[in-house]
């Protein structure tokens, strides 16, 4: 199987190079991976540090119009492979996780997620991530990274370009409406950068403002007014 790997990326200069490392040093099949790294536009040098993993790696550098939707649709129509997988620059999937999603697949799980832990200790992180392992949509998000067959996100039209935040919502609902949604029971390790500079409690406070302020057909427009008000 041959698996092409999507990085959305925006201002990560310090972030994506152990990122990139972690990734090529976790693949069972690096042969058969390609990652594409694809920046909407960073000012803070993101684009020279990905150039550097180009030349020696199957590392491929890529530019788009700003937002994650907009950029990881970018990358699908470059990528060479039969599945992709979407993930975010400040999450780091299980090793070897390329076989387990191989294996997913070979079962007829044409898309799905890992389940999450939080690299931060506090007991609500630990608990929101256990409730991850489960396959309901209400646990997802793009924070457990997304793998998809290319047919299938060709089929479902991709990420909305219009969604400055809950780009992946709108896609996940499909695939829990056709069926195709699976969780791997290996855990994907995600920053808690941003509960630590919000502060936990208030963070997640306004997670959930925001998901029943779009549960119940709040415009994008409001909503993120709504995350740049209040979310750092």
């Amino acid at each position: 199987m041959k698996l092409s790997i999507i990085i959305p990326v925006y201002n990560e200069a310090a972030h994506i190079s152990e990122l990139l490392f972690y990734l090529l040093s976790s693949l069972k099949n690096p042969k058969d991976a390609e990652i594409l790294v694809v920046d909407g536009g960073s000012t803070d040098g993101t684009q020279k540090v990905v150039a550097e993993f180009t030349t020696a790696h199957n590392v491929i550098a890529l530019k788009s119009r700003k937002g994650r939707g907009a950029q990881m649709n970018f990358g699908a129509t470059h990528a060479k492979s039969e599945v992709l997988y979407f993930l975010h620059a400040d999450s780091y999937p299980p090793q070897f996780f390329d076989y387990y999603i191989q294996t997913a697949i070979e079962k007829s799980n044409l898309a799905g997620c890992f389940k999450m832990k939080f690299d931060h200790s506090h007991w609500w992180l630990q608990l929101a991530g256990w409730f991850t392992q489960f396959n309901v949509k209400f646990f997802r998000g793009g924070d457990q990274s997304l793998f998809i067959q290319k047919a299938l996100f060709e089929k479902l039209n991709g990420y909305p370009e219009t969604h400055a935040i809950f780009e992946d919502f709108n896609l996940i609902r499909k695939l829990y409406q056709n069926n195709q949604f699976t969780v791997i029971q290996h855990s994907i390790t995600s920053s808690s950068r941003r509960y630590v500079e919000n502060g936990i409690a208030q963070l997640q406070y306004h997670y959930w403002m925001l998901y029943l302020k779009k549960w119940f057909g709040a415009s994008t427009d409001s909503l993120v007014t709504y995350y740049k008000k209040n979310i750092k």
